[in-house]
């Protein structure tokens, strides 16, 4: 159908990991997954379509209204995601939270310590793992929810790094304010073209806590069941992600679609 081919573009083009390993998943729950990653997709560039806030909170709430109505809306991804939650029985709360965090994403508002940037994390990239998870095999997920928070965090912080200066030219800065007092500056000489030191020490400590994450999820991984490993392999692409950043920096270009591909496979094929 046109409707379910134009939702996977949209993950294809918007988030090439996820649709690579949305392939690794059983047949039939494709069409879900690949309605929350473009949901995903959707929700997560709003800012990128949107000159000031107020335009984006009403495409946020206009999200919020459409899933707590549960009804057709004529938008294919919206409507995917309705099916979706219906089949599966996914909980409204998680899209609630997760929209409530997008609105964040709006303003230039600071981060403003650790713990709130892992909240932002939970509520964005480990809410979207457990929910891929529970289309998966919903009886075993629940058992994975600290994997899924230490994944996603992995993941959404490695995101972050590799935006940090399309962020930084918006006036954007994610990283917490807790960790720029760490390693002496702040957000204003971050944000700033004057402290090019500061900002490589900042991007030191966001690449050690997404490391911490990373090897929290790897300590466990090799446990996860076969059921959920299609939600967890974007995961495969993380290190190689960080390595690329920690040796050429922020702007290094992401690993090769081909060298991303073969990450993905082998955890496909071999488990962590």
């Amino acid at each position: 159908m046109a409707a379910d081919a134009h939702v996977r573009e949209i993950v294809r083009a918007g988030d090439p990991d996820r649709y690579l390993a949305t392939l690794y998943a059983p047949e039939d729950k494709r069409p879900a997954l690949f309605a929350l990653y473009a949901f995903h997709v959707e929700t997560a560039r709003v800012r990128d379509l949107v000159r000031e806030p107020l335009p984006g909170e009403i495409r946020l709430q206009w999200w919020r209204d459409a899933i707590a109505a549960g009804q057709p809306t004529g938008s294919p991804v919206a409507d995917a995601l309705i099916a979706a939650i219906d089949a599966y029985r996914l909980p409204v709360a998680a899209f609630e939270a997760m929209l409530e965090a997008r609105v964040f994403d709006l303003y230039d508002d600071p981060m403003p310590d650790r713990t709130t940037l892992e909240g932002y994390c939970g509520e964005t990239g480990a809410a979207l793992i457990q929910l891929a998870a529970l289309v998966l095999d919903a009886e075993t997920a629940a058992g994975q929810a600290d994997l899924a928070g230490h994944a996603g965090c992995a993941q959404t912080m490695t995101g972050l790094l590799q935006d940090l200066s399309r962020h930084r030219a918006r006036g954007q800065c994610y990283v917490p304010a807790d960790l720029l007092a760490a390693v002496g500056t702040d957000r204003e000489a971050f944000l700033s073209n004057d402290d090019d030191d500061g900002v490589g020490r900042a991007v030191a400590a966001m690449l050690a806590l997404a490391r911490d994450h990373f090897g929290a999820f790897l300590r466990d991984a090799p446990s996860l069941p076969a059921s959920l490993r299609p939600a967890f392999l974007p995961l495969a692409v993380i290190e190689a992600s960080l390595d690329r950043i920690e040796s050429k920096g922020v702007d290094a270009p992401a690993p090769s679609a081909l060298r991303r591909h073969w990450l993905i496979l082998r955890r496909a094929t071999g488990g962590w």
